[in-house]
């Protein structure tokens, strides 16, 4: 069981039900955030299953570094580090399938996820997708959204647009090296970011921000 979900019982007893019969369980996460990982203690005491995931996380009973590897009733899956939507996030590519499950490094819809969690996410994210690349893939299974069928189409699309906002501030920053945070955000997202997100897409504006600082020094 990859990413079960939030900690809401019904959810969770959905999720033990189905798993009944099986004569061993895993779970897997790729990340701590809590519609991921929210569910995994409870849904764990329930089917005495052992979860399996990347450091720092509490809930993890097995730590998980990149090229570690667990075997399932449909083949191996092995950890690949894709860092940049949260510090320690993890993917699961199963060679067997030529599939990775993608975590929230990638949507099933769209093109961009969030990156603005820590110093260096940006960077990171860009390696992560650069890293995928190496991998002969037929199809990505974010954790939100449907598979993405052409993965090469869909790394391409995300990277695009990482590149292009990071462009566009540096842009910015080179006519307004002084501008403040929410001129930035102004120039960058105009309106097109509701309030609600507002706190969100500040968060990313200044992973791009520094970024694209390192690309000027």
């Amino acid at each position: 069981m990859i990413d079960p979900g939030p900690d809401e019982p019904e959810h969770v007893q959905a999720l033990a039900s189905a798993l009944e019969g099986a004569s061993l369980v895993n779970i897997l996460l790729t990340h701590g955030h809590d519609d991921h990982a929210g569910g995994a203690r409870a849904l764990a005491d329930a089917t005495g299953a052992q979860v399996w995931g990347p450091y720092g996380l509490d809930v993890v009973d097995w730590e998980m570094s990149h090229g570690v590897s667990v075997e399932t009733d449909e083949g191996w899956l092995t950890a690949v580090d894709t860092a940049g939507h949260t510090k320690n996030h993890l993917g699961f590519h199963m060679p067997d399938r030529k599939a990775l499950f993608a975590g929230d490094l990638l949507l099933g819809k769209g093109d961009t996820t969030w990156v603005g969690e820590y110093h260096g996410c940006v960077a990171d994210y860009l390696e992560s997708l650069t890293r995928l690349r190496s991998y002969d893939l037929d199809v990505i299974y974010p954790t939100h959204g449907p598979p993405l069928t052409d993965p090469a189409d869909a790394l391409d699309r995300f990277e695009s647009h990482r590149r292009s906002r990071i462009a566009h501030v540096r842009e910015v920053l080179g006519t307004h090296p002084d501008a403040s945070a929410d001129e930035l955000f102004d120039a960058v997202y105009g309106d097109t970011v509701s309030e609600r997100m507002r706190e969100a897409a500040l968060k990313s504006l200044e992973g791009l921000v520094e970024y694209a600082r390192t690309l000027s020094d």
